[in-house]
C-alpha cells in the first residue's frame, strides 16, 4: 500500500472528484452530500492565507482504498490549527489497518494540532482515543439559515442524503 500526500501543491480538479465520489460511496451513514465533499477538497487547494490543508490517499496498485481531507483553520491554540474533516476506508479493505496508518501518517504531517468530528457510534472513535484524541467538548451547532443555499440544503434520512 502506498500513500500520496497532496498539501500546499495543486490537486487535479478531475482528482479531486475522484477522491469526492469515493468518499462518498465509503463514509455511509457518516458522510456528506458529495458538494460538501469537494467543497472542503477545494479548500485544501485555495492559496488565500489561512486556507490550505491536507489530502491524504491510500493506493493499493491501482485501487483508492482510504482517504483523509484535513483543513487548516488558520487560528492557533484557542482553535486547533486543522481539522480532519473527513476519513474512510474501502468497505471492502475494512480491517487491514488502513485508517489507522491513515491517521498515523496524518498526525505526522499536519502542523500543529488536530480536531475532529465523531458521532459516539461511529467505530472509528476507538482508533481516534487510542492515537490520543481526547473529547474536549459537546459540540453545538446554530445552523444559518441565511447562508444556505436553496439548491444544495439536504436533508439526512436513514444514511442516505436526499434534496429538499
Amino acid at each position: 500500500m502506498q500513500i500520496i500526500k497532496f498539501s500546499n501543491t495543486h490537486i487535479p480538479l478531475s482528482y479531486r472528484h475522484e477522491v469526492a465520489n469515493f468518499l462518498f460511496e465509503h463514509l455511509q451513514e457518516f458522510g456528506d452530500p458529495k458538494d460538501d465533499i469537494m467543497l472542503s477538497l477545494n479548500y485544501i487547494d485555495d492559496k488565500e492565507t489561512g486556507k490550505g490543508g491536507y489530502l491524504l490517499v491510500a493506493m493499493d496498485d491501482d485501487v483508492m482504498v482510504g482517504a483523509v481531507v484535513v483543513n487548516k483553520t488558520g487560528m492557533q491554540r484557542y482553535i486547533p490549527e486543522n481539522i480532519l474533516v473527513y476519513i474512510a476506508t474501502h468497505n471492502q479493505y475494512r480491517g487491514r489497518g488502513i485508517g489507522k496508518k491513515l491517521m498515523q501518517e496524518t498526525i505526522k504531517v499536519c502542523d500543529g494540532a488536530i480536531a475532529l468530528h465523531c458521532e459516539p457510534d461511529n467505530p472509528a472513535k476507538y482508533l481516534y482515543e487510542k492515537l490520543g484524541f481526547t473529547s474536549k467538548y459537546l459540540e453545538m451547532r446554530l445552523p444559518n439559515e441565511k447562508n444556505v443555499n436553496s439548491n444544495t440544503q439536504q436533508t439526512k434520512t436513514k444514511g442516505e442524503f436526499q434534496l429538499s
